[in-house]
């Protein structure tokens, strides 16, 4: 149980926000006995680690069976030097990618790419607005991340207004976000820097690589 638990109970709590008072008091110990357990220096009793993982909200078995710092899929071999993560058919306005429930697949990724915390989900592409550069049902990796020094020139899936998920390039310039298709069928969409705070504008994911069926 130490192997994993330690890790992935300070990487969930902190992937939460909560600070180890907060999750003390949810499953009614003091803030001591977390940081014990996260600095790998006391072992819990089960009927405190089930407490954890439903404060936790993640499954017994993953919390004390694998390290969910690499994974944001499904249970992988921890050995393995391969990741599953989820394809999603679309992203539900409004829900945060790690509470996506509309998984249509799992596809593989480098164990490597996951280093320093880094997680990745996948879209299938539907329509042509992105065409030619990619291809209806085209399935393509993003890694969640919404830093503008990183996100600017590169195509990204946004959130616009909590309510419309879009695939498109993003550009920033002094007045605001550009999102441009690369279909010109398709017009831009321009949105001023007040836009981008009130609507708000969300970056939720860069395309870091596609993968196109061969039929």
């Amino acid at each position: 149980m130490a192997e994993f638990f330690s890790t992935n109970l300070k990487y969930l709590r902190e992937k939460r926000g909560l600070s180890q008072n907060k999750l003390a008091e949810k499953i009614g110990v003091n803030q001591t006995t977390i940081a014990r357990w996260e600095d790998d220096n006391r072992i819990p009793t089960i009927d405190n680690a089930v407490d954890v993982a439903s404060a936790l909200n993640v499954p017994l078995t993953a919390l004390i069976g694998k390290d969910l710092r690499f994974d944001n899929g499904e249970i992988i071999d921890v050995n393995s030097d391969i990741v599953k993560i989820p394809v999603y058919g679309t992203i539900k306005a409004g829900t945060p990618i790690e509470s996506q429930t509309d998984i249509i697949d799992y596809v593989d990724i480098p164990r490597s790419w996951t280093k320093g915390g880094k997680e990745f989900y996948a879209l299938k592409v539907s329509g042509d607005s992105m065409f030619p550069k990619y291809q209806d049902e085209d399935i393509v990796i993003f890694e969640k991340n919404d830093d503008a020094t990183m996100y600017n020139g590169k195509d990204c899936a946004v959130m616009i207004n909590g309510t419309e998920s879009t695939f498109k390039k993003v550009l920033i310039n002094d007045q605001g976000i550009i999102l441009q298709a690369y279909n010109m069928a398709y017009g831009i969409q321009m949105f001023s820097k007040e836009d981008v705070i009130n609507k708000p504008i969300k970056i939720v994911g860069i395309a870091c690589e596609k993968r196109t069926k061969i039929d």
